[in-house]
């Protein structure tokens, strides 16, 4: 007798809900509506016999037996997925236009890129590391990487991180200013912000209830990467990401005040709902969600 297998894209949309932590977001990406998406929820908890969400006004939460479910079956899908793209590769470049960051590039997505080449050597990445990506989806870029509060609700995104703010600087001047925040020394700083994090400024001088302080000066960068450098040589307070200073490996700089503060800010995979249906893009999207960048 032949054992049957649940439905396939019963399973896929499964996945994807699981994955996506909202049914809405998973609709889209399989362009479905949403009784669609539930009609295939639905048939594979008829095919298990059991419920696999808890299903709370809109939102789903895995039952136990969803959880097993998903850590049994995901893996396979992913290596299924991953044998027939090597079996139907024509051998032709595919190309993907990704927007960049150059910090996250540099400290997170490039270490990582060989990877992705290994399991998809036809897949070459164009990078533009340009600001206000999002404006370009769909034009000059197919998907992007973004720092943002939180992306335009048009757009198929993911949240990639959830950061906190540090004040960082060179180690010299984290020494002369002590291990709590003085106002009239802080009051004689300059401090340097980046153009992509205004807010971060704010949430960092109310975590210290320095709301009224006014320092000597406020640089703005439109570089990650030099904003860290001007730091390290002392040339002020940087207020950047706890990751961006964990992951630079920098010995010159250090962390002023051990106090933590959410960040209004995080990273973002952006891309408009349609590119998700190239190959490219979907390739890069599913291995980006499996590496955890």
């Amino acid at each position: 007798m032949i054992r049957r297998l649940p439905p396939l894209r019963s399973l896929e949309a499964f996945i994807r809900v699981v994955r996506a932590g909202s049914a809405k977001t998973a609709a889209a990406e399989l362009a479905l509506s949403p009784s669609a998406l539930s009609r295939r929820l639905g048939a594979l908890e008829e095919f298990v016999g059991k419920p696999l969400f808890e299903r709370k006004h809109q939102a789903l939460k895995l039952t136990e037996e969803g959880q097993q479910l998903y850590e049994a079956v995901a893996p396979l899908i992913d290596e299924m997925s991953d044998r027939v793209d090597r079996l139907i590769d024509t051998g032709k470049v595919m190309r993907l236009r990704l927007g960049v960051l150059p910090l996250f590039g540099s400290q997170r997505l490039f270490p990582r890129l060989g990877e992705l080449r290994k399991l998809h050597p036809q897949l070459h990445i164009d990078i533009d590391s340009g600001h206000a990506a999002e404006t370009k989806l769909g034009d000059t870029i197919d998907a992007a990487i973004v720092l943002s509060e939180g992306p335009d609700a048009a757009l198929h995104s993911v949240r990639l991180d959830h950061n906190r703010v540090h004040a960082i600087t060179s180690r010299e001047l984290a020494a002369e200013l002590g291990d709590r925040p003085d106002l009239a020394k802080l009051s004689k700083q300059t401090f340097l912000v980046h153009n992509d994090l205004p807010a971060s400024f704010e949430a960092w001088k109310k975590a210290l209830h320095l709301e009224k302080m006014e320092p000597a000066a406020i640089d703005h960068f439109d570089s990650g990467q030099l904003i860290l450098e001007a730091a390290a040589q002392g040339l002020g307070i940087a207020i950047m990401h706890d990751d961006h200073y964990h992951r630079s490996h920098d010995s010159r700089l250090a962390r002023l005040y051990d106090i933590d503060v959410d960040s209004p800010y995080s990273y973002w995979f952006v891309c408009r709902p349609r590119a998700l249906q190239s190959r490219p893009v979907r390739l890069f999207h599913d291995w980006m969600l499996k590496a955890g960048l």
